[in-house]
């Protein structure tokens, strides 16, 4: 085999003599003596493109080749339209198209810094540039007007480095400017995960009213204390008070001052003139003071506690049996609907009743009669952890219902295994007494029963072992009397009732439906069942069963478990949103069960057992 290197010259048919310059070099080879491939393509990788580019660099600092100048604050940067073109579309776009500029050896660019094109044209002619807390802002701007991606990221990746509590939220608001959405949400956790320490620092106190409330609203936000979010933006409001007294009340909507320690309640919030002086507010400072009287009955949006102080709203089920003619359940056990845990707290005692009623008072609860020891009352102490007897209902029952109006309990109706009962009691933890009050105007036993607007409701129930009712039985405390209101459009018992934002939502009792009642209107409306998947109907063609547990938590409606028609108990959790409409089915619960009581307190959470 030959190898020839270059183009091998007939010196016979051409007539020209071997010359140095037409001498070729001819290389003999055996070709079973060849191990290797027979070419090789060669790179010298990337280390030829970066010394060309330092060549161009060199070229540009002495001026050669260069055919653009461009001037910037006065000051101008020679430069190659090749190199830029190839940089930048926006260049590309500039000295390739029929632009003046494309003509033009002297190109003024305006909106950016000389010092700023200096650094875009040191990386465009390196790969290379020095980002600093000084230059990184209008770095990041002239990169974004030149179109350079890779240099924009690397400087949106060098704020997102410096996040401090001083300059998350002008990093934030530089964010949202320029529609860095990944960094304006690292930005935005930073400041709820460090609230605290940038609500010290004066980029707080800049902050427009949108801003502000778009922290002290979130549920996400951490603190210590609610006191520290009060405080924060009484220092906002004073910073400029005459601009922002207005506004006042409506930040104080979004600080949860039912939350607040009594005593700084009292000597800080009550005390401070702005307050005073804003008559707005006054409804706000009434709902505090209710709920350190009442406690859990008073609920709103204010009243829910934010998880970083420690607390969370749970559902506590109490008790219950698995199946009809089964055996009662002695459990005691709160669910966390944020994050889908159950945990378990002090048994039920003497759980071997059944059919007793539940309700929460401020932040304990209460069980009372049953099927066996019916004039038996219970409570449960939450920060203790443990069941403590109180004092004996006056007449015992069973099937009864329980509900708590202006921090008193009520019990309402039942049986007392020979007649339906009008009696009606009303318990003061203060005496630790039960009296009697007026009756309900209908016998009845397993009714729905819930307050609402200052006034106790019962709701449907059976008169009878035959019938059910569909009256809406309302107690006034200022009057100690009865009312009859608008009837429930379904005849039921074993139901269930909550109040939520001054409406009463009923379920149970087999129904396929959730009702709701205005008691201001007097007036009930059938709740439109929307549900978050198509499949999950099908899931839950049996629902809302008989005796199912139902309780108000983060604002939503919890039903869980109940009886189906079969007898048999179910462990679903439904989810109702009056906000959307919308029925989500979420996680099972431990077992199946009914006749069980549900009632919403705040948790403390902390390793081990704190309440």
């Amino acid at each position: 085999m030959v190898l020839i290197l270059g183009r091998r010259l007939n010196r016979e048919d051409s007539g020209i003599r071997d010359s140095p310059a037409t001498k070729r070099k001819v290389f003999e080879m055996d070709p079973k003596s060849l191990s290797g491939p027979e070419f090789f393509d060669f790179s010298s990788g990337s280390s030829h493109a970066e010394s060309i580019l330092q060549i161009f660099n060199e070229f540009r600092d002495s001026r050669l080749f260069t055919d653009v100048i461009i001037c910037v604050e006065g000051r101008e940067f020679p430069c190659h339209r090749a190199v830029l073109s190839a940089c930048s579309s926006y260049f590309r776009a500039m000295f390739c198209n029929d632009h003046r500029e494309s003509r033009e050896m002297l190109v003024e660019i305006n909106g950016i810094f000389a010092e700023a094109m200096d650094c875009f044209l040191q990386y465009v002619y390196t790969g290379k540039v020095k980002i600093t807390t000084e230059n990184v802002q209008y770095l990041f701007e002239t990169s974004s007007l030149f179109q350079i991606s890779v240099l924009r990221d690397a400087c949106a990746k060098f704020l997102e480095e410096q996040l401090d509590p001083c300059n998350c939220l002008g990093i934030q608001r530089f964010a949202d400017t320029h529609s860095l959405k990944t960094l304006f949400t690292k930005c935005r956790n930073f400041a709820l995960q460090t609230f605290e320490d940038v609500s010290q620092h004066e980029e707080f106190l800049e902050l427009g009213k949108d801003e502000l409330i778009d922290y002290i609203c979130s549920d996400e936000l951490v603190i210590s204390k609610e006191e520290m979010v009060f405080e924060a933006v009484m220092r906002w409001v004073y910073r400029a008070v005459d601009l922002r007294r207005p506004v006042l009340h409506e930040l104080l909507t979004h600080v949860r001052l039912p939350l607040l320690h009594p005593n700084y309640f009292v000597q800080t919030v009550e005390v401070d003139q702005l307050i005073q002086n804003s008559p707005e507010c006054y409804q706000l400072l009434h709902e505090a003071r209710r709920y350190h009287i009442l406690g859990n009955e008073m609920m709103s949006p204010r009243t829910r506690p934010r998880r970083s102080t420690g607390y969370s709203e749970v559902i506590v089920v109490v008790g219950g049996c698995e199946r009809v003619g089964g055996f009662n359940l002695p459990y005691t056990e709160c669910y966390d609907p944020v994050t889908g845990e159950w945990k378990s707290l002090a048994k039920l005692p003497e759980f071997t009743k059944s059919e007793y009623a539940v309700c929460a008072l401020r932040n304990d609860i209460l069980v009372s009669g049953g099927r066996i020891n019916s004039r038996d009352v219970w409570i449960y102490n939450s920060q203790l952890n443990i069941w403590i007897r109180v004092a004996s209902l006056n007449k015992g029952r069973w099937r009864h219902k329980m509900a708590v109006l202006l921090g008193k309990v009520y019990v309402v109706g039942g049986y007392d295994g020979q007649n339906r009962l009008s009696s009606v009691e009303c318990y003061d933890s203060f005496s630790n007494r039960w009296t009697e009050v007026a009756p309900l105007k209908e016998a009845v036993s397993s009714p729905a029963v819930t307050s609402c607007v200052g006034k106790l409701f019962v709701i449907g129930g059976g008169p009878d072992d035959n019938t059910c009712s569909d009256k809406v039985q309302s107690y006034d405390p200022d009057t100690n009397s009865w009312l009859l209101r608008a009837t429930i459009p379904i005849a039921k018992r074993c139901i269930t009732a909550v109040s939520l934002n001054n409406l009463i939502y009923v379920a149970g009792g087999l129904t396929k439906a959730i009702y709701c009642y205005d008691p201001a209107e007097d007036y009930w409306m059938h709740v439109q069942n929307t549900f978050s998947r198509q499949e999950e109907i099908k899931s839950y063609f049996s629902l809302f069963q008989e005796n199912c547990g139902m309780s108000v938590c983060n604002g939503k409606i919890y039903i869980l478990g109940g009886r189906r028609e079969n007898g048999e108990a179910t462990d679903t959790i439904l989810c109702y949103d009056p906000a959307t409409g919308i029925i989500t089915g979420v996680a099972a619960m431990p077992r199946p069960v009914s006749y069980h009581g549900c009632v919403t307190i705040h948790r403390y959470n902390e390793k081990g057992f704190k309440l």
